[in-house]
């Protein structure tokens, strides 16, 4: 194959070198969230994998990605931490503490100069909670949803402008599959 700068036909665009972050092993718990971790920001998020983000200028990175969100109640990740319920990952077969959520990671994105892409469950869920959770992200107020993110502490809507419809739905592991 030959190169040639002077042939180019188009920008790439950024977002191909994006990433993905999902609640599976060591990723969000032990990876981008560790309390008590030397490196941990008053927030629990490991500063040394923030400089790795920002130093890769990872352009998005997109959550809960994988198989996890097909079960996912994003629901569950907002809100005090104490009232959130642990539930059962079907995906990966272990608890689900949901002490790190939603408005953590848009937090972490912009600690680690990232956009988002959420993910919304179109595994065991639909088109209206995936609707719900548009407008606790991204509507301004005065509304039920987007009130109860400002109740959670965070008045100035998300604004993400990246979604995600599910995650591989036709493949045979996924919760939730499409049979076509």
């Amino acid at each position: 194959m030959t190169l040639a700068r002077e042939f180019k036909i188009g920008e790439i665009d950024r977002r191909i070198y994006g990433s993905f972050i999902e609640h599976l092993g060591r990723a969000v718990y032990g990876g981008i969230y560790e309390p008590g971790h030397p490196t941990a920001d008053e927030n629990g998020f490991r500063q040394d994998v923030i400089e790795m983000v920002r130093e890769l200028d990872v352009p998005v990175v997109r959550y809960p990605g994988g198989n996890f969100v097909s079960g996912y109640n994003w629901e569950d990740g907002v809100g005090p931490v104490v009232d959130r319920p642990k539930r059962l990952d079907l995906a990966w077969g272990t608890t689900e503490p949901n002490t790190f959520g939603t408005n953590e990671f848009m937090q972490w994105c912009r600690k680690a100069n990232t956009d988002c892409m959420m993910a919304v469950n179109l595994g065991t869920r639909g088109a209206e909670e995936a609707r719900n959770l548009v407008e606790y992200m991204n509507h301004k107020g005065n509304s039920a949803w987007a009130d109860l993110r400002i109740a959670h502490g965070f008045k100035e809507p998300w604004n993400v402008k990246l979604w995600c419809l599910g995650n591989e739905m036709d493949g045979d592991w996924q919760i939730g599959r499409a049979h076509v």
